[in-house]
């Protein structure tokens, strides 16, 4: 896959800004709910740093809004997302990169993925917003994912829904695994 830009930082920063206001709550408060050092949130809102994937999804969840929303510009009328473009977020513990191909609007409340993965380590996601659920089609290679107790491996064309509020992994099983990942949020 081409090199990998740098994360949309701006639009980080405001949608961590926006958010926070929007609930009220300092950055010491959101720091604190999201397990993450004060002076990391306050890197992230002033547009520096190198956030995970990890550190965006722990964000998500203590401000109670999808991932997208800290990740997602704007959207023009008409939006084309080409290959090996879009927002990429890197997992600091896998091979695991995700893209953001499009969130949902407020009333329809899911957002996109595509997921590029490579074998030798393990994306272990922590629990999403509740009664969000995950939807995945492998497009190459193979996967290993879902809940631990009910992991699922899946081929080219596969396709499993499993939940998203609660611990799950992606394993990736053969070299240029990539899938699609829709995240439906209630």
């Amino acid at each position: 896959m081409s090199a990998e830009p740098a994360p949309p930082l701006a639009t980080i920063a405001a949608a961590l800004r926006r958010e926070r206001e929007r609930v009220n709550i300092s950055l010491t408060e959101l720091a604190r709910r999201a397990g993450i050092a004060k002076s990391t949130l306050s890197q992230l809102e002033s547009g520096v740093g190198n956030p995970s994937v990890e550190t965006l999804w722990a964000l998500g969840v203590a401000l109670d809004v999808p991932f997208s929303r800290l990740v997602e510009p704007p959207d023009p009328a008409v939006r084309v997302v080409r290959a090996g473009e879009g927002p990429r977020i890197r997992s600091e513990h896998a091979e695991f990169t995700a893209t953001l191909l499009s969130s949902g609007p407020a009333h329809a409340r899911r957002d996109i993925y595509l997921m590029e993965l490579e074998p030798g380590t393990v994306r272990t996601a922590e629990a999403h917003t509740a009664r969000s659920v995950e939807h995945v089609v492998v497009g190459a290679g193979r996967l290993r994912i879902g809940p631990e107790p009910e992991l699922v491996e899946l081929g080219p064309g596969d396709y499993a829904a499993f939940p998203g509020d609660v611990p799950h992994r992606y394993e990736a099983l053969a070299p240029g695994t990539f899938a699609v990942l829709v995240m439906e949020h209630p």
